[in-house]
């Protein structure tokens, strides 16, 4: 016999427990006895997370400057003196000073933060040429159009790297010194530039495009730099192997953040003398103040911090644990009221008949 669609049972499935769903199924009964001590634990759990977590991130010390320059905030006001619509002059310096009166454990990390920035703008977060960074070199010669307005300069010539990401590169830097002893020279503190950017951005995602007769420059030849820039890509670092698109500061900028304030690391502290912290005393910290944020109402702070085991200084993780911990063991409690009531309601019914 021969069998066709149209054939009686011809989709029918097979005969067996599973396919005709004659399995054996558990299903849980949610009675008082499991459902109240569960509300009891966990709560209890998260609070106990909550509270280590809270108190790990308030033991995690924090030094901070807001170097805007906004008026009678410090003498980075002179650098900020020019007109908001316009970048501040170049290379305008200015300092901080300030003094630890005991030891600031180590390591400690410099990052610089941003306010009022939305790097998480959609038409900005997607102005960039991956193909491009990952050193393709078509991509380096015909950008993708996400990236227009800054595709290609007023000569034509493909910007490299282009996009609007690419062109807000953050370009203030800091030089930390010490003094030592007290009343004596300031002596530099050494900063650890290295290692600053996620690894699989730096060794995954951005690549050089392959050097032409042993020179970066002749392979980023017919490119033209993103317009705020002002120098080329390939001289951003004298280091062969921090240069080009796997700079780390060009890389760390590339991660973009999902909130309008943020914090990007810019280096470590933990070499010499400063492996274990910094010691007590008077510190300078030199900026060169280059990136205009007045213009969109933003502010720029440095910070020194240290860390825990649980990473940088956030008490949002610790209450919000506790928040959610104190709401289950206040609903367990609610659900235990309610339950007495009713149980006992239930046995004087009983007793009456």
């Amino acid at each position: 016999m021969t069998w066709s669609a149209t054939t009686p049972g011809a989709h029918q499935p097979d005969n067996t427990a599973f396919t005709q769903q004659r399995l054996p199924a558990w299903q849980p009964l949610l009675s008082a006895g499991i459902t109240l001590p569960l509300f009891f634990c966990v709560g209890l759990a998260f609070i106990g997370l909550g509270l280590g977590l809270f108190y790990s991130s308030n033991g995690i010390k924090e030094l901070d400057y807001d170097y805007t320059g906004d008026a009678g905030t410090g003498n980075c006001s002179l650098c900020a003196l020019a007109d908001q619509d316009r970048a501040p002059p170049r290379n305008c310096s200015c300092a901080w000073y300030f003094s630890l009166p005991e030891l600031f454990q180590g390591p400690v990390y410099l990052y610089y933060e941003l306010t009022n920035f939305y790097q998480n703008n959609r038409r900005y977060g997607v102005s960039r040429d991956d193909s491009q960074l990952s050193g393709l070199p078509s991509s380096l010669r015909h950008p993708v159009n996400e990236c227009a307005p800054y595709q290609y300069s007023a000569a034509g010539r493909p910007i490299a790297p282009c996009g609007a990401i690419a062109n807000s590169l953050f370009n203030d830097s800091f030089t930390l010194w010490h003094q030592r002893p007290a009343g004596g020279p300031y002596v530099e503190v050494p900063l650890d530039r290295t290692g600053i950017a996620w690894w699989t951005d730096y060794h995954v995602k951005f690549h050089n495009p392959p050097l032409v007769n042993g020179s970066l420059a002749l392979a980023f030849r017919g490119t033209a730099q993103p317009p705020n820039w002002p120098q080329p890509v390939y001289k951003l670092s004298s280091d062969p192997n921090n240069t080009g698109f796997i700079n780390q500061d060009f890389v760390v900028w590339m991660r973009t953040a999902a909130l309008p304030t943020f914090r990007k690391l810019y280096a470590r502290i933990r070499q010499g003398n400063y492996s274990t912290g910094l010691p007590r005393g008077a510190y300078r910290v030199n900026i060169t103040y280059n990136y205009p944020v007045r213009a969109f109402g933003g502010h720029k702070r440095i910070i020194f911090t240290s860390i825990s085991w649980m990473g940088g200084k956030n008490p949002f993780l610790g209450i919000a644990y506790l928040v959610v911990g104190s709401l289950c063991i206040l609903t367990g409690f609610v659900m235990l009221v309610v339950y007495i009531r009713y149980q006992d309601q239930n046995d004087e019914d009983e007793d009456e008949e």
